[in-house]
């Protein structure tokens, strides 16, 4: 816990004591929202995962986790992460920083998990640019079976269209990848940018009919919810 940087709006969906085993972390860049110190070290002690991160988020780690885990890789490199399952680093739209001089010193990144029953891609932080990264990605490796795709922080456009797709974007997004399922990620807990609370989820309703793709394809997210496709 920080004195300075956003609230949390709401509360976690799963209390740390409470998750089961934790095989793998994923952490897609070093913003303060996605790589918090804190909640590392107490995954590290109660779990040792293996800690999956693009190229250079490792020096920060290893400052607080000497002795942890940790695979890096660059886009569009696979690391194995079990006998039979692996993490493509995936490109993004993002940038990274913890301070006033390592700006883009780290990489940014989305991941996806193939395992033999299914892959999950997440796409990180992104902005949408001219979609093409997204296209790419499916001539690449193939569309995923479920994409956990963001749909908050995007307001002011002027200001975070670079860095952060809005829930118009994220449908093209879901139709760039060809995923079968999509959830809403990236919303409603911290107050990162103007939008509300809900914007994101009643504004992606909205983008789905006006796409003509059916609502259950692509699910807003609640803390807590549970999935099983």
């Amino acid at each position: 816990m920080t004195f300075v940087g956003p609230k949390r709006v709401t509360t976690p969906g799963v209390a740390l004591k409470d998750l089961p085993p934790v095989d793998v972390l994923l952490i897609s860049h070093n913003h303060y929202d996605h790589l918090d110190v804190a909640t590392l070290k107490q995954l590290q002690q109660a779990h040792q995962p293996l800690i999956v991160t693009p190229l250079g988020n490792d020096t920060l780690i290893r400052k607080t986790l000497p002795h942890a885990r940790i695979a890096t890789g660059d886009w569009d490199e696979r690391l194995p992460i079990a006998p039979s399952a692996s993490v493509v680093v995936t490109r993004a739209n993002h940038w990274s920083n913890r301070g006033l001089g390592d700006r883009r010193m780290a990489l940014w990144a989305g991941f996806l998990v193939d395992t033999p029953q299914g892959s999950v891609w997440f796409a990180g932080d992104t902005g949408y640019g001219d979609g093409a990264i997204f296209r790419d990605m499916r001539t690449r490796h193939g569309a995923p079976d479920v994409a956990l795709i963001p749909i908050g922080a995007y307001e002011p456009r002027w200001f975070m269209s670079a860095q952060h797709v809005d829930p118009e974007q994220a449908v093209r997004i879901f139709q760039d990848i060809g995923a079968r399922q999509a959830i809403g990620i990236h919303w409603g807990t911290f107050q990162l940018t103007d939008e509300g609370r809900d914007a994101p989820r009643d504004e992606l309703l909205a983008a789905l009919t006006r796409a003509r793709v059916e609502r259950e394809r692509f699910i807003p997210a609640e803390p807590g919810q549970v999935f099983d496709f």
